[in-house]
């Protein structure tokens, strides 16, 4: 088994290295570019009738949406990815999602920060950046 192993090992070196190489990548984005996001939010992001609509110029109220709708896409898939893969995948996920526009999106944004480990490092970010805890409402 071990000889098998070791085997498949040399085989998909290449392969093995540059996952190692990508998980690196990823997790040096997720602590950057994704804990930043959520260290700027508001603390009552997640309360209920909290969020409004901007307006402005048409080829911003246009272009801003796909654009951030890109970019939270490709968090939501890393996340995902790093759910298996070496990565803070729950906050990447969290992340993505936060950048979003899709019905049901604070519901699933709220049941996503509930989870306990996520809370809780959501909570120690915020506290090393000297902001507030986040405020959630228990009503739902």
């Amino acid at each position: 088994m071990i000889h098998w192993l070791l085997e498949l090992t040399r085989e998909y070196a290449g392969l093995l290295f540059g996952l190692t190489i990508l998980s690196g990548i990823s997790i040096a984005i997720a602590l950057t570019v994704g804990a930043r996001l959520l260290v700027r939010l508001p603390a009552d992001y997640f309360m209920h009738g909290r969020r409004e609509r901007e307006s402005g110029v048409p080829l911003v109220k246009v272009g801003v949406p796909v654009m951030r709708n890109l970019l939270g896409g490709l968090f939501v898939v890393g996340g995902v990815l790093m759910l298996v893969l070496p990565g803070q995948g729950l906050l990447t996920l969290l992340a993505g999602l936060v950048l979003m526009d899709f019905p049901g999106k604070l519901a699933c944004e709220r049941w996503l920060v509930r989870m306990p480990q996520v809370r809780v490092t959501l909570d120690w970010l915020r506290r090393r950046a000297g902001q507030p805890p986040l405020i959630l409402d228990d009503s739902d």
